[in-house]
């Protein structure tokens, strides 16, 4: 697994760090690997059809 670093809002970290206390998620890195697999699930298909448009 590739580490990336991001910066988050404190409002948003203390959010996830909530959501881990709950039992939500393991970890937090585990609550935002959940978000990027919903986002890339929502949003993969449209942009490999907007790069498939742009191939020659």
């Amino acid at each position: 697994m590739k580490r990336i670093t991001i910066r988050l809002p404190e409002q948003q970290i203390t959010m996830l760090e909530k959501m881990v206390e709950a039992g939500e998620f393991p970890t937090v890195s585990e609550a935002i690997r959940d978000a990027v697999r919903m986002l890339i699930e929502k949003r993969a298909t449209r942009v490999l059809a907007d790069s498939d448009q742009l191939s020659f």
